[in-house]
């Protein structure tokens, strides 16, 4: 599996990574964001939401664990997954239908542990100084040919 790996040094940077991917989304792609608190998966999240979905309102959803968004094409489901006790939760949250029928953004997709598509998008987010490393890669050929062609690698 080969990856992408971006440096940004501000949320503007992060956003327009956001941005990028959102462009690659169709129906039934998962996109996995890893890392602690504090790294840009929410700010990466809301402008990919922005960006199909136009200015609108995008709250954080830890205390709800998902949100849905209405793109053109498709359902965004925003989810968090920081409080879940178990993987199997992610059932009575609506994640198979998420995985199927729409386009998910996964907060916290280590809380699934096996239940987590093997072909998705993941996204790592590492400190490296006082830039962040976005490490992008995806078990298919396909998507990585994708993913090299929005970011130009």
């Amino acid at each position: 599996m080969s990856e992408i790996i971006i440096r940004t040094t501000s949320e503007e940077e992060t956003a327009e990574v956001g941005k990028k991917l959102a462009q690659l989304a169709g129906r039934g792609d998962c996109f996995a964001l890893f890392g602690t608190l504090g790294m840009g998966k929410s700010v990466l999240a809301r402008a990919f939401i922005h960006a199909l979905c136009g200015k609108i309102d995008v709250p954080s959803p830890t205390f709800t664990l998902v949100q849905l968004y209405d793109a053109p094409d498709f359902t965004i489901y925003h989810f968090d997954l920081y409080r879940l006790k178990s993987a199997e939760e992610i059932f009575e949250l609506g994640m198979e239908e998420a995985l199927y029928e729409g386009v998910s953004l996964i907060e916290w997709p280590d809380k699934m542990s096996c239940y987590l598509p093997r072909n998705c998008f993941r996204i790592t987010f590492t400190a490296a100084g006082n830039e962040r490393q976005l490490t992008i890669s995806s078990a298919s050929d396909e998507k990585m040919q994708q993913l090299q062609k929005v970011f130009g690698a």
